[in-house]
């Protein structure tokens, strides 16, 4: 069953004041891209076993050959900058490197699904692979010898063939990248039919965006993924020119920029399928066709200083477009957007920057889609995300509030094949949310079966916070709220008290009574209620291993505020001490 609040109409900004990038800006960065890719050219060649022609580091895996892409888009730019522009050397490379993957394909024309940690997850189109040999082979057919030209397109249509007849099924993010591919191999193969089928895909894709510019893949934004569906349509209107995808490729890059903390860090809170990671999307050719996608690639390329993936490069030279750039809500002083219909909330009020989200369903045993169960983040421009961190499964102690025992969820170690459900009676996410979006204090109403749970932020000052947690006590079960703070490992963990220790491998279960009146973490301090525990380490379920594991890093430190009929309510103060 799914539960929902409101329909999602849109992207609203509600107010907007002191704006950091003017309208006007402009995004034209051939020059340089080209300079990072052909200074990559080198450092990619050495990685290539001469013998064999494959790339990498042992274990190989099949994506290791995808660099392929990045040196055909060095040897096929023509520039007085670019030593590479038809390069024999290049060009051998690139052939020996395809030759690889043919020999790696099984009967099908897959490859086995190899990570570097040598886990193996059967065999695969594996579409990120495809696409870059596709693609690298569109730009340089003409150039190869015709017995090589000819052993590259039998084995990438044997490859394709399996693709247009297996993989396009639903709309989802593979499918859509697939889809960009086949669409070169119909470019390369003179095959209208695999042209028109990746298009008619594509109009399948726009039509399941919502209109506030995300796609699912069960209820409410994927954030991590949604770049995928970009770069996927960008790179496909790249060359097709078909025009029936701008508008979603507009809306999406409004939801970016939108959803991206100052730092350039992409918000995770309304995310259900990644937790917070803190690394910086730059984006893709799908967000520069339009002035609220190079806004955002402007931000964030500013942010890296510049520092570009050669992929990256190699793909803005080739289909990217350039024009003016409008500012993100970041680097706004103060501005108060809201996702849909009060679906999420995002506040900019600087140094502060708030997210709170609405999205409420029940959970399903899939391991990549994350229990929604975190519906807060606070940022602080002087200390970075500071509360939240987003989903996942069998870890009540994510979840804002909880309604029974915790220790009836949690994670064996070692079980690749868990029952992703509470082994009794407890209630770990909302069933309803509403959000209510007043600027000076924005709050969400939660209802957790019998229980009624409100979380409400006052940013008071640029350095002075309050987080009130609330909840009702009519079950008789055990009603606990949860802050979950973001870890910086090996920065000190310190109390009123005296009590300290260097956040790292060794457990801790505190209570107020041992804390004092405060405690405090790298540049933040917040005050602890009577009766509130602050516990280390509470790990997430990592559903990109087999058997679930993930390091501290990912974890939370979390303050457990326990409810009853004589406290119902809690006024948590954050500091920023810096």
């Amino acid at each position: 069953m799914r539960y929902r609040v409101a329909v999602c109409f849109a992207v609203v900004a509600m107010s907007l004041i002191g704006e950091g990038r003017a309208m006007g800006d402009e995004w034209n960065p051939r020059a340089k891209l080209l300079k990072c890719l052909v200074e990559s050219v080198p450092e990619t060649l050495k990685t290539q076993d001469k013998a064999t022609g494959r790339f990498g580091s042992k274990p190989w895996i099949c994506r290791d050959q995808q660099v392929l892409f990045t040196l055909a888009a060095a040897w096929a730019t023509k520039d007085a900058s670019n030593p590479y522009y038809h390069s024999a050397e290049v060009l051998d490379a690139i052939m020996k490197g395809g030759d690889y993957l043919i020999e790696q394909q099984d009967e099908k024309g897959m490859w086995t699904f190899r990570k570097k940690d040598n886990s193996t997850w059967g065999q695969i189109y594996m579409p990120w692979t495809y696409s870059r040999w596709i693609r690298t082979f569109y730009l340089i057919k003409d150039a190869m010898p015709p017995d090589r030209r000819e052993r590259w397109a039998k084995a990438l249509r044997h490859g394709y063939e399996g693709i247009s007849k297996t993989c396009l099924g639903g709309v989802h993010n593979i499918p859509t990248h697939h889809a960009m591919g086949l669409y070169f191999a119909g470019l390369c193969f003179d095959r209208d039919d695999w042209k028109k089928q990746a298009a008619e895909f594509m109009a399948k894709v726009v039509a399941k965006q919502d209109p506030a510019g995300w796609w699912s893949e069960h209820y409410g934004p994927v954030v991590a993924y949604n770049f995928v569906y970009s770069d996927a349509l960008g790179t496909y209107y790249a060359v097709s020119h078909d025009e029936s995808v701008l508008n979603a490729l507009r809306r999406a890059a409004v939801f970016h920029a939108a959803l991206v903390y100052p730092d350039g860090a992409r918000v995770e809170t309304v995310d259900e399928r990644n937790w917070y990671h803190g690394d910086r999307r730059l984006g893709n050719v799908g967000f520069s066709f339009t002035p609220e996608g190079r806004g955002y690639l402007l931000q964030q390329f500013d942010l890296a200083k510049w520092r570009v993936s050669p992929d990256d490069a190699a793909s803005f030279l080739l289909y990217g477009g350039t024009g003016e750039a409008a500012p993100t809500a970041g680097e706004a002083d103060e501005r108060l957007t809201i996702l849909g219909k009060n679906d999420a909330l995002i506040l900019r009020k600087k140094p502060w920057f708030i997210c709170l989200s609405a999205y409420a369903c029940e959970p399903i045993p899939n391991r990549w889609i994350q229990d929604r169960q975190n519906f807060v983040s606070i940022y602080h421009d002087k200390v970075g995300l500071i509360v939240g961190g987003g989903n996942t499964k069998l870890q009540p102690f994510w979840s804002n509030f909880t309604v029974g025992d915790t220790s009836l969820l949690r994670h064996t170690p070692g079980d690749e094949k868990p029952d992703f459900k509470p082994k009794g009676d407890l209630i770990h996410y909302p069933s309803s949310i509403t959000l209510r979006p007043d600027k000076a204090a924005p709050e969400l109403d939660m209802r957790y079966g019998e229980e009624d749970c409100r979380v409400a932020i006052q940013a008071k000052t640029d350095k002075e916070l309050t987080i009130i947690y609330e909840a009702t006590a009519n079950s008789g079960k055990p009603v606990e709220g949860h802050l979950t703070f973001i870890p910086h490992l090996n920065g000190n963990v310190t109390c009123a008290s005296g009590k300290s220790i260097k956040l790292g491998k060794e457990d801790f279960d505190w209570s107020a009574a041992e804390m004092g009146e405060w405690v405090a973490h790298c540049g933040w301090r917040v005050s602890v209620p009577a009766g509130a525990q602050l516990v280390w380490p509470k790990k997430l379920h990592n559903p990109y291993k087999k058997d679930g594991s993930s390091s501290l890093k990912d974890a939370r430190m979390v303050l457990c505020l326990p409810f009853s009929n004589a406290a119902m309510k809690y006024e948590i103060q954050l500091e920023i001490m810096k």
